[in-house]
């Protein structure tokens, strides 16, 4: 199976950038997407061959996530059940017969890191709800984590040690997250890997530079690695601040 997600950071704007394209060379059994930025009935994507299910936020104009899936799942559902967290559309779960499937668009902790403390309190509830699925099933989740976990996954380290998206806080959450039964596909097979990001600010030229971070990820819980075949991030994909990144998996 090959997997792929991408934060297109605005639908509408991405389809206009070669996305249909994008999506048929990538060529992926199931396709996700974050940071969608419409509501019901502001787009009508012409995918044959795949079912589609989207979760909008309450907020016009914000967040959101889809997946495309060439197999029907057994079950959906959006959010992670608990209120103070279902209303950006920020989850969908899919559950097939050997597997459940999760994307997200995890917070962001903000400028001054104004939501850094919802940040905790939402890291730790998702981690238990990816617990809770991983006792019945295993687990695969993606999307746009909104954190370089390590000093390698990002250009400026030391600049932006306090910097939304690379604080202590936001990593620890990660490496707990990690610790409690799940891997980072990317760095399964490619540990050392340098100068490789999926995201690059649009200021300063970054992308041209190669300034960037890598917040979106593939990962699933340890009982999977043996299925796992590799990973990708397409830095050649344009159409948005983030590239697509992809998981090959045998499963």
């Amino acid at each position: 199976m090959r997997a792929v997600s991408w934060n297109v950071n605005g639908l509408r704007a991405c389809v206009g950038k070669n996305f249909y394209d994008d999506f048929k060379r990538l060529d992926a059994d199931i396709f996700c997407l974050q940071e969608t930025k419409l509501q019901e009935g502001q787009i009508d994507l012409d995918l044959p061959g795949y079912f589609q299910y989207w979760n909008y936020a309450d907020k016009k104009g914000y967040s959101g996530t889809a997946v495309f899936t060439k197999n029907k799942p057994i079950n959906v559902t959006y959010g992670m059940g608990i209120d103070e967290h279902d209303h950006e559309g920020r989850v969908i779960t899919l559950e097939f017969e050997d597997y459940f499937f999760i994307t997200v668009y995890t917070p962001n902790s903000k400028q001054e890191l104004e939501r850094l403390d919802y940040r905790q309190v939402w890291e730790d509830d998702f981690r238990k709800y990816l617990l809770s699925l991983r006792e019945k099933k295993p687990v695969i989740f993606c999307g746009d984590l909104n954190v370089a976990h390590k000093e390698i996954d990002l250009k400026n380290p030391s600049s932006n040690h306090h910097n939304a998206g690379f604080t202590d806080e936001e990593r620890n959450k990660m490496t707990e997250l990690l610790k409690s039964g799940f891997v980072d596909t990317f760095r399964y097979f490619y540990p050392d890997k340098k100068d490789i990001y999926s995201w690059w600010s649009y200021r300063f030229k970054a992308r041209e530079k190669n300034a960037g971070w890598r917040i979106d990820y593939f990962i699933v819980s340890e009982d999977l690695c043996d299925k796992l075949t590799d990973a990708k991030i397409h830095t050649d994909v344009y159409g948005s601040d983030h590239c697509p990144v992809e998981l090959d998996i045998d499963i």
